[in-house]
């Protein structure tokens, strides 16, 4: 199944290589902005910026951190190493990325989302570590919205509502991860409130993915009809992804048996 983190690759793409990621690397307004120190450091940095590709980006990265240990701009290049590990689809990359950025810059907004979504992601009854997982998903997502005002910074042009959108996407992507841990974990009310709550904060471009998980929350509680809702919006919403449409239309067809074979009234079911 393509995972959640895919599912945002375009707005992110956009915060972290169209002018947000400096911005967004840096602190609080009431601090000094990171910056190159000598035009030595900004040629490095500038230079390693511009290579593309995971495996590329995180050289480039480590070379130039060993090069310049004391750099502020190091959390830059392991936060570009961490998009393009995510348009590699590679979630184990882009969570050691995304800890080296937290390493650096404990309130990114974009590597604590990332980070704890690709734990729950990845969150099985197997796991040896499963605590752990568990314990870093809840402080991460839970780190991302509470500091979010205060660690997020919007590049020089960005609208109000392009600023809103950023932010609201980004709140969906650390509910989702919570919802997503609760469901694995048993507790479907909490998943319920928290994939709720990631729907809420991503109307405009609705995510088949958190729908899915939604539905099946809410199946665990036997709340049958509300599950249909939300399967019947996963699957209109599902756009190319075969492998979770598989899944949705399995749900549905179930939850079509328990509640008599009705639609959710006022929709139509998926083509």
């Amino acid at each position: 199944m393509k995972k959640s983190i895919l599912n945002f690759a375009g707005l992110l793409g956009v915060l972290l290589v169209a002018g947000i990621l400096p911005a967004q690397q840096a602190s609080p307004p009431s601090k000094v902005p990171p910056q190159a120190k000598t035009q030595q450091e900004y040629a490095d940095y500038t230079s390693a910026y511009a290579l593309s590709g995971g495996a590329t980006a995180e050289k480039a990265a480590s070379d130039f951190a060993a090069k310049h240990p004391q750099s502020e701009l190091r959390a830059y290049l392991y936060a570009k190493a961490m998009h393009d590990y995510q348009n590699e689809n590679n979630p184990g990359k882009m969570l050691s990325m995304g800890e080296n950025v937290l390493g650096l810059d404990p309130d990114n907004s974009i590597a604590l989302v990332l980070t704890a979504t690709v734990l729950a992601d990845s969150l099985s009854d197997g796991d040896h570590d499963r605590e752990q997982k568990i314990a870093e998903v809840k402080k991460n997502s839970n780190r991302a919205l509470q500091t979010l005002d205060s660690s997020f910074i919007p590049p020089p042009g960005a609208t109000a509502e392009q600023v809103a959108a950023y932010k609201s996407t980004l709140q969906s992507m650390a509910y989702s991860a919570l919802g997503i841990m609760e469901l694995k974990t048993g507790d479907a009310p909490g998943a319920e409130r928290d994939l709720r709550s990631a729907v809420d904060r991503n109307k405009t471009q609705p995510d088949p993915y958190i729908w899915y998980h939604l539905a099946l929350a809410q199946d665990k509680q036997n709340k049958y009809p509300e599950a249909l809702a939300s399967i019947t919006q996963a699957l209109q919403n599902m756009g190319s992804n075969a492998d979770l449409a598989k899944l949705a239309n399995g749900e549905r067809e179930r939850l079509l048996q328990l509640t008599g074979g009705t639609p959710p009234s006022g929709q139509k079911p998926p083509p």
